[in-house]
């Protein structure tokens, strides 16, 4: 097996000699931290750019680095094919039945040749099965489809959420957000709307705006209606009617409301919500490859979704501490569209800060595109590595070469090196060209664990994510209990027992007793550095039996006490009361009650690492807190990584040292031996001719001949020791080099081991409030409003 399992290093393939026009065996690993200042994949169709890019999102898995995959393709899917058994029967359902039928073979037998294709392929790249199997332990790889439940749907209409503080807090950033979200909401619609001079983009602009500064989500019912009746008066100096007259905005909201009646669009509006922090991660910390596939969507809802999804990967983004280590990757498999040079698309300026800010927080962009003449190159300058595959047209190379240029950076190019290397590259043959190294390098790419069955379509997408996607939630599940029925007239209470109900807006409700408490607590902690103030509601049934009031059964309301309605009395029926929650007496003992419970039930779960000397945020789950923890061992990795390197190359460049002086002293003396070994020669036979032809008997001139060859004879096997000697030196020289190397491998597997914060069992620490830092701001009756769903059984209706 080849070595290439290097810490924060890609396994990309195998270096390609221009010269020979043959592929080496030396390996091509590219340092995962110069994807921070971002890539781009260039190459035309069949270059094998697809390959390259699910080569590089495995090795990112394989790294413990999550990926957001945008997928207008389909391609990226193949990234749920892999099978470390080889076995042709999971190959069978996703080959191409036509291509067997070319060659002439059953779908078993074409199957199987698939199955052997891989195999042999990876064997060829040095991978097998468990490498495979590694990168399926390692990483939860979903495929999304907005706008469609063949996949895992995504809600992207059910809320415009409000940005977080950080992102509202840069004026900039925020005035993007609102921006690019009503030209996406506009872009669904069709209209093409200028930022500046349309009224559609403003008026919307200033409802996301006035809505978002209150801290409130705006979900798409309530858009509409703030269209139809604006929450503001004035835009600019021109009142709202004579900007936008009430006609014409009801226009705009039948326009809204008829795209959200259409029939299939609900799915719009199901499945989780967008949040980018869940889509790089499960709630247990586990990086995950989420494949967002948009091939099904047509041109308008590709942009509004891309738009909405940069929006929110820009908000999380915020959130995060800086680093500089690779923390995530965002991949497009195409952006043809997405970033052109002259129109201005909602994605344009949401990609070009991205590019820009992406580094400070350790967010790498991978951007891919078969068509190279449609990109804005000036945005591209920010990007530090090419990979540039086969190139169509003229025009391609010109542009490439354009965008290379520029992403120079002012150092020396050599345009011309560069346009031969460009006109010699075939398939799955790549150019990189990266800043942060001195030479461009030409590679064949590696063969990719996962089957490129090439782009999936729904059904077979739902193929793969069936059992894998969870179970419709109910609207009110998880609420509160369900009553049974109700009937009768509100009854009437004592003056003390303060009354609430729930908002409801609807006809014939029917409304059911709840004893309602809210709880102020402050759980404090100096040694884990916790003070964090917590505000909640708790509901809880009226029982039958001495016990009326059982706080274990308590269940949490999702809402704040000003939520709560408590002027007034609402219409519809009323479920009967029991004694006791008529009696104002009882309603102080269950605050004292409530309050006890508080103090044994409700506490803040912090998750300490030992190993880190890390504690977790109040609030903070398990799995977000592992995801802070492998960043900082990722940081710290790369830290003990570059120290490894610089002691392990001061030792290697000592022994290499040692090494040439060695072979150079074994090449003199061979010469020399050699030199010796003639001048010997020479003596005796100068001496035997002497000796027996010249005269008849030995003189004491062929004597003295015989004398210095004989010495010289000495003198020869002399330098054959030497040459020996040599020789014995370089072999240890080598056999330390072997050792040092192997020393090394040992430290890094080491090190691999001791910064992977995935598999280190943290500690939990609860912190309980204080009785001094408990109250119980309310405590009351709370009448819960249901409606009958035509059937006998009872919904929420809040």
């Amino acid at each position: 097996m080849l070595d290439y399992e290097k810490l924060g290093a890609f396994y990309l393939g195998k270096r390609h000699d221009t010269e020979t026009d043959e592929r080496t065996d030396d390996l091509v690993l590219y340092d995962a931290k110069d994807l921070t200042t971002h890539a781009v994949i260039i190459g035309m169709t069949g270059s094998g750019k697809t390959g390259l890019g699910i080569g590089i999102l495995e090795e990112a898995a394989m790294d413990n680095i999550p990926v957001i995959a945008i997928d207008p393709k389909g391609d990226m899917g193949n990234l749920m094919l892999t099978f470390p058994g080889f076995d042709a029967d999971s190959f069978k359902p996703w080959i191409n039945t036509r291509a067997a039928s070319d060659k002439g073979q059953t779908p078993d037998e074409y199957a199987k040749g698939q199955a052997a294709l891989w195999k042999k392929g990876l064997a060829g790249s040095g991978q097998d099965g468990a490498r495979i199997k590694k990168f399926r332990e390692k990483t939860d790889v979903s495929i999304y489809t907005p706008g469609s439940n063949a996949g895992q749907p995504v809600s992207v209409l059910q809320s415009f959420t409000a940005p977080k503080r950080v992102l509202m807090e840069d004026g900039d950033l925020y005035r993007e957000r609102v921006q690019a979200t009503a030209t996406s909401i506009l872009s669904l619609l069709g209209i093409n709307a200028d930022p500046i001079t349309s009224r559609e983009h403003i008026l919307i602009s200033q409802i996301l705006d006035h809505a978002w500064q209150d801290g409130r989500d705006l979900d798409i019912a309530a858009l509409i209606a703030a269209i139809q009746t604006p929450p503001i008066n004035r835009v600019g100096v021109m009142d709202i009617e004579s900007f936008y007259p009430s006609k014409d905005r009801f226009s705009l909201a039948m326009r809204l409301n008829n795209l959200l009646a259409a029939p299939g669009f609900s799915v719009w509006m199901e499945g989780e919500a967008l949040d980018s922090g869940r889509l790089l991660y499960t709630e247990s910390g586990k990086p995950r490859i989420s494949v967002m596939s948009i091939a099904h969507l047509d041109e308008n809802e590709r942009m509004f979704f891309v738009a909405m999804l940069l929006n929110d990967l820009i908000g999380w983004m915020r959130a995060q501490q800086g680093t500089s280590s690779l923390r995530a990757i965002l991949y497009m498999d195409e952006i043809f569209g997405y970033m052109p040079p002259v129109a201005n698309p909602p994605t344009k300026r949401l990609l070009l800060t991205l590019l820009k800010q992406a580094r400070a927080y350790g967010l790498g962009l991978v951007l891919s595109t078969q068509n190279p003449v449609d990109l804005d190159y000036k945005g591209l300058s920010n990007t530090g590595t090419w990979f540039i595959g086969r190139l169509q047209t003229e025009r391609d190379k010109a542009r490439v070469m354009e965008g290379l240029e520029g992403a120079n950076q002012g150092g020396t190019f050599d345009k011309q090196r560069m346009e031969r290397t460009l006109a010699g590259l075939g398939k799955r043959r790549f150019l990189l060209h990266n800043v942060h190294e001195e030479d461009t390098v030409v590679f064949n790419t590696r063969w990719v664990m996962s089957y490129l069955a090439g782009p999936m379509t729904r059904d077979q997408i739902k193929m793969l994510m069936a059992g894998r996607k969870p179970a419709a939630i109910d609207a009110g599940a998880g609420a509160v209990s369900k009553p049974a029925a109700a009937g009768g007239d509100a009854p009437v209470m004592a003056p003390s027992i303060r009354q609430f109900y729930l908002p409801a807006a609807d006809e014939g409700l029917q409304y059911f007793p709840r004893l309602v408490a809210a709880s102020d607590m402050t759980f404090s902690n100096a040694r884990y550095d916790v003070s964090e103030r917590k505000e909640m509601l708790f509901t809880v049934e009226f029982e039958d039996g001495p016990v009326t009031v059982d706080w274990d059964h308590a269940e949490p309301l999702d809402l704040q006490a000003d939520n709560l309605v408590s002027d007034g009395e609402a219409s519809g029926t009323y479920a009967e009361l029991p004694a006791d929650g008529s009696n104002e007496k009882k309603y102080t003992g269950w605050s004292r009650e409530f309050k006890r419970w508080l103090r044994q039930n409700q506490t803040i779960t912090l998750y300490r690492s030992k190993k880190y000397k890390l504690t977790s945020t109040a609030g903070e789950s398990e799995g977000d807190f592992r995801v802070r923890l492998q960043q900082l061992a990722n940081e710290r990795r790369d830290v003990a990584v570059a120290k490894l390197r610089k002691r392990y190359s001061t030792k290697a460049a000592t022994l290499e040292n040692r090494l040439l002086r060695a072979q150079q002293a074994i090449e003199r003396e061979q010469q020399q031996s050699s030199k010796k070994k003639l001048d010997t020669a020479i003596s005796f036979g100068t001496a035997i001719l002497g000796a027996v032809l010249g005269r008849k008997k030995l003189t004491s001139a062929s004597a003295s001949k015989m004398g210095t060859a004989i010495r010289s004879a000495s003198g020869a096997r002399k330098e054959a020791g030497d040459v020996d000697r040599a020789k014995a030196t370089a072999k240890k020289v080598r056999d330390d080099l072997t050792t040092l190397e192997n020393d090394l491998q040992q430290e890094v597997d080491a090190l691999d081991d001791a910064y992977d914060a995935q598999t280190e069992e943290l500690n939990e620490v609860e912190v309980k409030a204080k009785a001094t830092d408990i109250s119980v701001p309310l405590i009351g009756l709370l009448w819960m409003p249901y409606r009958d769903k035509g059937d006998g059984r009872l919904e929420p209706a809040w």
